[in-house]
């Protein structure tokens, strides 16, 4: 179930009035804008704001022609300057300061609340000065208008309240003593920001200037529809956390049970052992006839025909090492990876760059395991590659490459738990070489691939399922 398009949906429904039936004794909200209008007027004749550029008077209930689409009769259409005070922070950039009243930004915004490990905080001279122009109460709404995260946005209650400054945030106030419930504006705007993005203007820093949000058509319902409105939607939108919530919780289970499903197969416990496979020890002599089981006594707690090694006895190792600078290039040669970066769940996926001069080779078939943070991450390659030092190339002298892809992933923990560094943590390839398992007879690794596979395919198609 994709959530965030039954959020959308729910909003949607809402600013449209289907989402709650309406009442024929209700006040219509052309009185209500009537009255937030008079209200509006009088704060300018008093001076306490600024006459909008083509206001209207009090008396005026403008009919809009061409509105995005049809409301119910009780209902009007409006510019957000007829019933909300829209206001941005300062554009200046004051005097920071290790304490003192905090200069929030879009990108102090984190889920609807306020994050502060960010903030930077001005003086209480600066601090003054900028609410002169943008003050934030409580009922106020600040909405990101600038970056990477336009339509991000906090509603001001009294759990988040406290003395701020602003600085390139939309304020959305109430008119002082005006009858709106900006709560259900805050719920217009949700349902505005695909398209305050698509509107926005600039290259790096897009941005939706205040003028567009001043003159933003809005859907006004009557006073009582809106709070039954924020009533529905809040039952809606807590049914979607819980859905969302549960699907957190049920990927956390299939991330678990899978880890789970590797541990039983590397301690052999995952499929049954058969007594007619070739044991693991002749794997281990065909490979190295002068290899020499270490099992200190231990043999006879292994599951049947397996044995004791290290990685270094079933896997070529080769530790990366990146080629010259001016040999990489977007064209020709062999193709280069350095780290992570275009790992997938399983396949390595191109890289785009190339080098002339290779230095150390991954062939076919090899897994790929991250050395440097983050340490013990694995992938597959399926063409012949370079590889720079974040990474090391282990191949199969004989024997199944999912199998060990799998065996791996359950090397993580130890790996990350051995490795060193300050400025990033990595591991040197003796750890690796050195690193012990238990190995399977070969047709046994057979088997226990293709169980993984299988069970992993259900929890898969469940996790997909959850996208939808």
């Amino acid at each position: 179930m994709d959530t965030k398009k039954l959020r959308q949906k729910i909003l949607d429904l809402a600013i449209h009035g289907k989402l709650v039936p309406q009442d024929p004794n209700d006040e219509p909200a052309s009185v209500l804008l009537e009255r937030i209008k008079a209200e509006k007027e009088r704060l300018i004749k008093e001076g306490k704001i600024k006459k909008s550029k083509k206001s209207t008077k009090a008396s005026d209930t403008p009919h809009y022609e061409n509105v995005p689409f049809e409301v119910p009769e009780s209902w009007v259409w409006c510019k957000f300057q007829d019933c909300m005070d829209v206001r941005d922070g300062t554009h200046d950039s004051p005097k920071y300061t290790q304490e003192g009243y905090p200069l929030i930004t879009s990108k102090d915004f984190k889920n609807g609340q306020f994050d502060f490990s960010k903030t930077r905080y001005i003086s209480e001279v600066d601090y003054k000065n900028i609410i002169k122009r943008s003050k934030v109460d409580i009922g106020d709404i600040l909405y990101s208008m600038i970056g990477g995260n336009i339509g991000s946005m906090i509603y001001i209650q009294h759990d988040n309240y406290f003395d701020m400054a602003i600085k390139n945030v939309a304020l959305f106030k109430p008119y002082q003593n005006s009858d709106i419930s900006t709560k259900y504006i805050a719920y217009f705007l949700e349902s505005k920001i695909k398209e305050y993005q698509a509107i926005a203007i600039g290259g790096a820093q897009p941005f939706v200037g205040l003028d567009i949000f001043r003159n933003t058509l809005v859907p006004l319902p009557p006073l009582a529809e809106q709070h039954r409105i924020i009533t529905e939607i809040e039952k809606w939108l807590a049914l979607i956390d819980q859905i969302e919530q549960g699907k957190v919780d049920l990927q956390t289970i299939i991330k678990q049970t899978k880890s789970k499903i590797l541990d039983l197969a590397i301690h052999g416990k995952l499929v049954p052992q058969d007594p007619n496979d070739e044991p693991a020890i002749k794997l281990l002599k065909r490979i190295n006839p002068d290899f020499t089981p270490c099992d200190n006594g231990h043999s006879r707690k292994l599951p049947q025909g397996w044995a004791y090694c290290q990685l270094s006895n079933v896997l070529k190792i080769t530790m990366g090492q990146s080629p010259k600078g001016d040999s990489l290039n977007n064209k020709r040669g062999i193709e280069f990876h350095q780290g992570k970066i275009c790992f997938s769940d399983k396949f390595l996926l191109e890289s785009g760059i190339f080098t002339n001069e290779p230095t150390k080779i991954a062939e076919p078939n090899s897994i790929l395991l991250c050395v440097r943070a983050p340490v013990g991450v694995v992938n597959i390659t399926k063409n012949q590659i370079c590889i720079g030092r974040g990474l090391c190339a282990l191949t199969p002298f004989e024997g199944n490459v999912d199998f060990y892809f799998y065996l791996l992933q359950t090397l993580q923990d130890s790996f990350d738990n051995q490795s060193t560094g300050t400025t990033f943590k990595a591991i040197s390839g003796e750890i690796i070489r050195n690193e012990n398992i238990i190995l399977p007879p070969l047709a046994e690794q057979q088997r226990i691939v293709q169980k993984i596979e299988e069970l992993f395919h259900v929890f898969d198609n469940i996790q997909n399922a959850l996208e939808v």
